[in-house]
């Protein structure tokens, strides 16, 4: 290995590539899903699902979103701080001069006043919060259709938050328990019909009713209204954790890193904490300087975790540690050397294909991956064929 793609290595032991080509991509694919006149306002929340937020925000404006959803005050203000300038105040927040961000989730007291000083639009559902406002505060009153989470579920106080907003009222929404579950028993029409009887007549021009998250748009047209908050699916994950490229969709970040030892190991001797890799025959192991420290799963060593080496698939080998995981290369090393790119995310490896050996979900493998992880935008060409 020569000494300059040693150092490379060295200076990238993790690294997540992310595609800012596919995010706009992606978001364009799902503007024409949701059609004429339905307002896309991208879900940039936890550092953008680990893809970075505010650059999956430029990429989501660039490919003509709306507003931009968060869930803390501290990611509004943070997007504020990147250079995404509000509505009216100029600047490189879009191509429009600005950009509205509606914070989703709860506030403090303090939070709240760093919410307004960024600009903001704020989720309400509580008389006090809506009276703790300024005139020049915009709202966006919950109703719960039956998440039970955040919101009330008193259509008459919604209403009468509503009415109160006055010109602060900027939106009505709710959010969906189980777009996700087709077989939900009819609960996500249920959900729509309540959020539907309770904002038909509320909406008017200039305040926008929205339920959909990815999941949503992508299943029903009901669920689409004046505007939809997709999320994962932005970033190229199918919100049913199965085939994203059924959708049109691209995955927009790999995961990578490098061999950094290869090793013969006899038949008997044994790799890892807990030695759960014992060797049955003799073989080559290869260490990838990687582990739950970058937030890649120790679980995955004993529940079937394949990394991709030249192309080819290998299994790991043992319990993946805080910074490092062994791969089991065969008993004929399988061509690998110390300095070979090693591929966790990528190369046919999807986030719902891992997600599911964990028996969890694409979005807290992605939103799990840590500092320690260097993000790379990159913009490639059209990854799987997009079908609309």
């Amino acid at each position: 290995m020569s000494a300059e793609r040693a150092a490379d290595h060295e200076r990238r032991r993790a690294v997540a590539r992310v595609d800012v080509g596919a995010i706009e991509r992606n978001v364009r694919r799902l503007a024409r899903v949701a059609g004429p006149g339905v307002a896309l306002a991208p879900v940039v929340k936890a550092d953008g699902y680990g893809h970075g937020a505010a650059r999956a925000a430029r990429a989501a404006l660039a490919a003509g979103a709306a507003r931009l959803c968060v869930a803390t005050a501290g990611e509004a203000v943070a997007l504020r701080r990147a250079g995404l300038a509000a509505p009216g105040a100029g600047g490189p927040g879009s191509a429009r001069g600005g950009v509205p961000i509606l914070v989703l989730g709860a506030l403090s007291a303090g939070e709240l006043r760093a919410a307004l000083a960024a600009e903001a639009e704020i989720a309400v559902w509580d008389p006090a919060l809506l009276r703790a406002l300024p005139a020049s505060a915009r709202v966006h009153v919950k109703l719960d259709t039956g998440m039970g989470r955040l919101g009330t579920r008193d259509a008459a106080l919604a209403t009468a938050l509503a009415d109160a907003a006055g010109p602060r009222l900027a939106g009505l929404w709710t959010h969906l328990a189980t777009a996700d579950e087709r077989a939900d028993g009819g609960f996500f029409d249920a959900q729509l019909d309540r959020f539907a009887a309770w904002a038909r007549p509320l909406r008017r021009p200039g305040v926008v009713a929205h339920a959909a998250n990815s999941a949503a748009l992508l299943r029903s047209p009901r669920a689409r209204f004046d505007m939809v908050r997709p999320g994962i699916a932005i970033y190229g994950i199918d919100p049913f954790g199965r085939d994203a490229a059924a959708h049109g969709l691209e995955p927009a970040l790999s995961l990578r890193s490098w061999v950094a030892a290869v090793k013969r190991t006899r038949a008997g001797e044994s790799a890892g904490y807990g030695r759960r890799f014992v060797a049955d025959r003799a073989t080559w192991l290869a260490t990838v300087p990687i582990g739950y420290g970058d937030g890649w799963p120790r679980a995955l060593g004993e529940r079937g975790g394949e990394v991709a080496i030249g192309g080819r698939r290998f299994p790991l080998a043992g319990t993946i540690s805080m910074d490092n995981l062994t791969v089991d290369l065969g008993p004929d090393g399988g061509g690998v050397t110390v300095g070979d790119e090693v591929v966790l995310l990528g190369d046919g490896i999807t986030a719902e294909q891992v997600a599911a050996r964990l028996g969890t979900i694409a979005y807290e493998l992605l939103t799990g991956l840590t500092a320690r992880v260097e993000r790379v935008q990159r913009r490639a060409a059209v990854a799987v064929p997009v079908t609309v």
